[in-house]
């Protein structure tokens, strides 16, 4: 017997549980519970965790749940040497929303390796979210909470290669503008020359060579996730040892869990809804 119920599961005692509903609490004896209550992404809509602290009571390991598939915060290197979070008023107030698209990102992987991937992200008030920030969340909030922060590279040309872009930007200036220069020579403008001005230094802007090793991978360190309750998903949650191979708690026999309320994550979209969907019908 499957309980389906939009109402919360208060206690589950052996052979008995009890649901907390608007009419009161109803205890039935059910063969079996299926617990898919998933993780603690977007509460507003039901998924707020609030299972956590009953299985923990009742014995069951539970890793901390964590933002997944989720946005950052950014901070910038000001002109004194310090860190300023978030992006300037005058940037904020041009692109905030604005997709930066046909990029490559490049991010650190815990073994010293890199990953990478090409696609777009949207620029949000404080910081950076979308399909190509959500694909390297899971190793970008690993390094956050490993070293206090994490560095990843945007290639703002990744249709061209490093040398190209060198030769381009080695041609003389002349009378030219910086912005005249960078759009007339590797057609550099808008959101891309703007993020430019955001994170580099006077002096390496006018320096042909840097601002070309920068075009390809521009630094932008990133300090923090946004909260859990704005992610599109959640890792952490009943760790795989505490459920055998039919996924029934070991500490609760007759109770079974699926979906995101189990250790795992995945990347956003197909992938997480697969995976929810196998685990219940296992």
């Amino acid at each position: 017997v499957r309980i389906h119920t939009r109402h919360r599961l208060t206690s589950v005692a052996p052979g008995a549980a009890c649901f907390a509903t608007p009419s009161g609490e109803v205890t039935v004896s059910p063969d079996a519970v299926l617990l898919a209550l998933g993780g603690a992404s977007w509460p507003a809509l039901g998924s707020d965790g609030a299972w956590v602290p009953w299985l923990c009571a009742a014995g069951v390991a539970v890793a901390p749940l964590r933002p997944s598939n989720c946005g950052f915060d950014v901070t910038r290197v000001g002109a004194d040497g310090g860190l300023i979070a978030g992006w300037t008023g005058h940037f904020r107030s041009r692109f905030a929303g604005a997709p930066l698209r046909n990029v490559r990102l490049q991010w650190p992987l815990r073994d010293g390796r890199t990953a990478g991937q090409a696609g777009e992200f949207v620029i949000t008030d404080g910081g950076v979210e979308g399909s190509l920030v959500y694909a390297a969340s899971a190793a970008i909030r690993d390094e956050i909470a490993l070293r206090g922060h994490a560095v990843v590279t945007i290639d703002l040309l990744a249709q061209r290669s490093p040398e190209s872009v060198r030769q381009a930007l080695a041609h003389p200036r002349g009378s030219h503008s910086l912005s005249t220069h960078l759009k007339a020579r590797v057609g550099v403008d808008g959101i891309r020359a703007s993020l430019l001005h955001e994170l580099l230094p006077r002096e390496l802007l006018n320096d042909p060579l840097q601002l070309a090793n920068a075009l390809k991978a521009l630094p932008l360190r990133l300090q923090s996730a946004r909260p859990v309750a704005e992610a599109i998903s959640t890792a952490g949650g009943v760790q795989l040892d505490a459920i055998d191979e039919r996924l029934m708690l070991k500490a609760m026999p007759g109770v079974y869990c699926a979906g995101e309320m189990l250790d795992w994550e995945a990347p956003t979209g197909g992938y997480l809804l697969t995976a929810c969907f196998s685990s219940g019908v296992a």
